[in-house]
């Protein structure tokens, strides 16, 4: 557990079993939801997400299911339209606070930090020990890769890096084979996107402040072989970091917390905008606690969709299962939730016109972790924000961000990690098992040695320029084991017409990464997926269909 938080935490939980509090909890609290020591210890930190869970009307006229970047939009859009919408969150609501531990940190995580696992191996290579909870990062096992998206309301908004960078028009041309004109995403949704999420690149105080130290030596790196570093637009609140900086708050996003979300909003994550603008109309709700495990088309019905939902509390127990129906569905449960729903669908017979590309075109975005040491002599606390980004074509196209080492100590250890996307074409695809009812992600054996090798050739280039000697383990100088921007599985224009309608069925869409054919040309998928969100949803509500 993470420094005074698990302490203060452990207090709270025993005082809550012996005594009981003002608020009537007590052990038998406890015992009706099943928790352990650690799930009390979560109860004391952030009580927010035990609150009993509201539940959705039996039929709404449209659903939206998950609550990232895709869900988000669509949600808003809709209720802007007059529209009622349910938007369906299988994780918690998590709330923010500048002097709390709401959410577990890289460092020393817990099971705030993890959707229901019981162990964990970081970037580093150090396994961890986790109690099984429903935390905010959930990282899916498939042979030959581990897929980390969010679990939460907001989606991997909450648990992402915070950068929206537009691809290049010859990269984004490249992936999409004119199904999407990127020069209208250019001039009209990619803005309207960056109006509302308001990224913005670093500013000089924070870059040269000592929470920076690594990205200023990483510029300084990439300087000595050959590149020109280019700052790189971030969805972070800055003011929130001269807080953490000037002792306002307790530190997060400068001392290299990300990816298990930031406990004082530091990252300008969905719940702070499209979601609160979308509930501030009236017409959408938000249903935490509530996962989606089918859909079908209501037989003989009036064009219908049927949803099958689990209720869940934050430890796992299932509190109610139901079946809702909507008039529309809008799938948003990112690239891996979204293709497990349509497969299973298909197969089963619930959706049975679903054609036949439902399910293929599944890629990883190119996605390699890369390190090499730090040669530098200033050190500093590693802040977490992406500063900067360099593009190499010398070969296959990939790009190179200043990352911050997950899972490491939140300070400088000798050792600078960069995020790689190469411009790679490796895609899988998924099947449903009749057997247990899984879908399974086949992924070629080896599927990522072409695109790691072609990173680790660009992060070699840059370590011999300056001279650094390779690093072994605990931290490999590459690794593509795992992506956390997963794209595909229900590719635009092949399994969806031009702006995300399914092909087969009337009122049924895709809004998110799984619409994405396998990349989006380099850059991080989070401002082209909701860009194309923007544009399908404008044209779904204008046409009525």
């Amino acid at each position: 557990m993470d420094r005074r938080g698990f302490i203060k935490g452990v207090g709270l939980a025993a005082t809550m079993l012996t005594t009981g509090t003002s608020t009537g909890t007590s052990a038998a609290w406890a015992q009706d939801y099943g928790l352990g020591p650690h799930a009390l210890v979560y109860r004391a930190l952030v009580p927010e997400i035990f609150a009993p869970l509201p539940d959705p009307a039996d039929h709404v006229p449209a659903i939206v299911i998950g609550s990232g970047f895709g869900a988000s939009i669509a949600a808003l859009r809709l209720a802007q339209s007059g529209t009622e919408v349910a938007v369906l969150e299988r994780g918690s609501r998590w709330p923010n606070d500048l002097w709390r531990d709401i959410f577990a940190v890289d460092t020393f995580p817990d099971g705030r930090g993890f959707w229901q696992r019981t162990a964990f191996t970081a970037v580093t290579g150090r396994p961890i020990a986790l109690d099984p909870f429903g935390g905010v990062l959930d990282i899916t096992d498939y042979p030959g890769i581990d897929v980390w998206r969010g679990a939460c309301v907001g989606g991997g908004s909450v648990v992402f890096t915070g950068v929206m960078v537009e691809p290049e028009q010859r990269f984004f041309d490249q992936v999409f084979g004119g199904v999407v004109d990127y020069r209208e995403m250019r001039d009209v949704y990619y803005p309207r996107v960056r109006e509302t999420l308001r990224p913005s690149p670093i500013p000089d105080d924070l870059y040269h402040s000592i929470a920076f130290a690594h990205a200023r030596a990483w510029d300084g790196q990439v300087r000595t072989a050959g590149y020109t570093p280019q700052r790189i637009d971030g969805m972070w609140n800055w003011h929130i970091l001269r807080d953490e900086l000037a002792g306002r708050s307790l530190p997060s996003a400068t001392v290299g917390f990300s990816n298990l979300g930031n406990s004082n909003g530091a990252k300008f994550d969905l719940n702070q905008n499209y979601l609160r603008y979308a509930e501030a109309t009236g017409r959408a709700r938000i249903y935490p606690g509530h996962r989606v495990d089918a859909i079908a088309h209501q037989p003989g019905g009036p064009g219908r969709y049927v949803v099958s939902v689990t209720k869940l509390a934050p430890t796992g127990e299932v509190l109610r299962t139901r079946t809702l129906t909507c008039d529309k569905l809008f799938l948003g449960a990112g690239s891996i939730g979204t293709s497990e729903l349509l497969v299973r669908a298909r197969d089963t017979g619930a959706l049975p016109n679903l054609n036949e590309h439902i399910g293929e075109g599944w890629g990883s975005n190119g996605d390699v972790g890369l390190a090499r040491p730090l040669t530098s002599l200033e050190v500093g606390t590693q802040g977490a924000p992406s500063t900067s980004r360099i593009l190499d074509e010398a070969g296959a196209p990939v790009s190179l961000e200043s990352w911050f080492i997950p899972g490491a100590l939140p300070f400088d250890v000798g050792t600078l990690a960069s995020l790689g996307m190469v411009l790679d074409d490796t895609r899988g695809r998924f099947v449903y098992n009749a057997a247990d009812g899984r879908v399974n992600l086949q992924w070629p054996p080896n599927g990522q040695a072409g695109y790691l090798a072609r990173a680790q050739e660009v992060n070699d280039k840059i370590a011999a320029a300056c001279h650094c000697v390779p690093i072994g383990p605990p931290v490999a100088s590459g690794d593509a084991s795992f992506t956390s921007h997963p794209l595909g599985g229900a590719v635009i224009g092949r399994a969806t017409d031009g702006y995300g309608r399914v092909v087969g069925y009337r009122g049924l869409y895709v809004m998110d990464g799984a619409a994405v054919p396998g990349s989006t040309g380099t850059v991080n998928p989070s401002l082209t997926i909701s860009a194309l969100a923007e544009r399908n949803i404008e044209q779904i509500i204008g046409s009525g269909e």
